[in-house]
């Protein structure tokens, strides 16, 4: 099937968070979404659900990758490990020079390294983007933490900008620097995060069962 190229922008792998970041993008001003999942069946969900926000559903990489117009921008939204490079791999057979592969996963930054001199080989640009905020980011606003070269980010930085969380005015995405930075820079956010949860969790512990306060009490301090 020959698929006119109109879409700006792409996303591969159509479960929760993939679906919520396509609507995500779909919803903003100048985006057209190319949308691509392994196993139709999603796709087929997504457009039956939320057709109407204009995306543009493929079968097969081949017409996702000939709806994209130069150079052609993907974000891979799938389990991080094999399927992130059988993904890769696929576009990269579809991708031409100057086109740029973003995986948008929770992927090892050492992996991201290699995926990114690897592509680096064929012209292509690939980008590791840390993406938080879990399923409702995805759909609202996440915080987007993007590595890779600036080049790409030139052409991917207005795209992830118009869907990023937005504080003080401003929106929360920012290219954090090369090949596996943007992978590195989550999981020290994830570090944190999970540390912070672990932190709350004790001090409710202590105030309940040494401190002997109530939960609305320790609830009000929260």
């Amino acid at each position: 099937m020959s698929t006119a190229a109109r879409a700006n922008i792409g996303v591969v792998g159509l479960a929760v968070m993939g679906s919520n970041l396509a609507r995500n993008l779909a919803s903003r001003e100048g985006n057209t979404v190319a949308v691509y999942n392994r196993s139709p069946g999603r796709t087929d969900t997504l457009m039956t659900e939320h057709g109407d926000a204009g995306f543009i559903p493929s079968t097969t990489i081949e017409d996702f990758a000939a709806s994209l117009t130069r150079p052609r921008t993907a974000i891979i939204m799938v389990q991080a490990g094999q399927g992130t490079d059988a993904v890769i791999d696929q576009l990269a057979e579809a991708f031409e020079e100057g086109d740029i592969i973003v995986d948008g996963g929770n992927a090892n930054f050492q992996d991201t390294i290699r995926r990114e001199r690897a592509l680096k080989d064929k012209k292509l640009n690939f980008v590791g983007a840390g993406i938080s905020g879990g399923e409702e980011g995805a759909l609202k606003g996440p915080s987007i933490m993007p590595g890779g070269s600036a080049e790409a980010y030139e052409t991917l930085g207005p795209i992830l900008a118009s869907i990023a969380a937005v504080a003080e005015g401003e929106p929360c995405v920012t290219h954090v620097g090369i090949d596996g930075a943007g992978h590195f820079v989550k999981m020290i956010h994830n570090g944190i995060e999970y540390a912070d949860m672990q932190l709350i969790a004790e001090s409710y512990d202590l105030l309940r069962r040494v401190g002997g306060h109530d939960p609305a009490a320790i609830a009000a301090v929260f």
